[in-house]
């Protein structure tokens, strides 16, 4: 074999060793990019007034999203699909949702919150009509405090350590009657102190069942 044909085949087989090397870190890299996606939409469903009484779970692999859970009309179901279409590395939504009354405090919707619920209904109708995006910027929140919005808060307290502890991190939130369960991958000791901290914190929360497990997200 010539000294050519001798180079080529070194070069094509350090070609192809370096993508048997690097597929697993590259799914680890993917992992960890979903992961932040499914905090960065659920981040921005927190103050979203139409999505009061919704209970949206965020799945995301290799940046194609679905939504599934509950969302309390098509307004609410609309507004969760556009924004998390409107997130860089989104690469497509399905949207599974389905359209269930909105349900609070173990199944009833107390006088307040659906006072509160009706006039946040009420007030985006008349901006919607007005085209008033500035008034819209400044109306108050009047979203409840149920398992949807803690689902939702917490995953939004975890992309703010993001870039610290929770790095990495592949969580899943789960909030029934206001008792949290967190499963999934943690990186370490650490993360995982943090991780439920940050659930046991956060308003509305009663309880809080840990299922991390410390390891990697590939």
């Amino acid at each position: 074999m010539s000294f050519l044909g001798r180079s080529l085949g070194t070069i094509a087989l350090a070609v192809l060793t370096l993508t048997f090397v690097s597929a697993p870190a590259q799914a680890q890299i993917n992992a960890a990019k979903d992961g932040w996606l499914v905090m960065k939409i659920h981040s921005e469903f927190v103050n979203e007034d139409v999505l009061s009484g919704s209970n949206i779970d965020v799945d995301v692999k290799n940046g194609m999203v679905t939504l599934q859970g509950t969302v309390p009309s098509e307004a609410a179901r609309a507004r969760a699909i556009q924004q998390a279409k409107n997130n860089d590395g989104v690469k497509g939504v399905t949207d599974q949702l389905r359209i269930a009354p909105a349900v609070y405090n173990n199944g009833k919707l107390d006088k307040a919150q659906d006072k509160t619920v009706k006039i946040a209904d009420k007030t985006e109708d008349k901006l919607e009509k007005a085209g008033d995006k500035s008034a819209s910027a400044m109306k108050k929140t009047g979203r409840a405090i149920d398992d949807g919005w803690i689902k939702s808060k917490i995953y939004a307290q975890y992309m703010a350590d993001w870039n610290t502890v929770l790095n990495d991190s592949d969580i899943d939130v789960d909030v029934k009657n206001n008792y949290v369960t967190l499963n999934g991958i943690v990186k370490s000791a650490a993360a995982k102190a943090k991780a439920v901290s940050i659930a046991k914190g956060t308003d509305g929360v009663k309880g809080v069942k840990d299922n991390l497990r410390v390891g990697t997200t590939n």
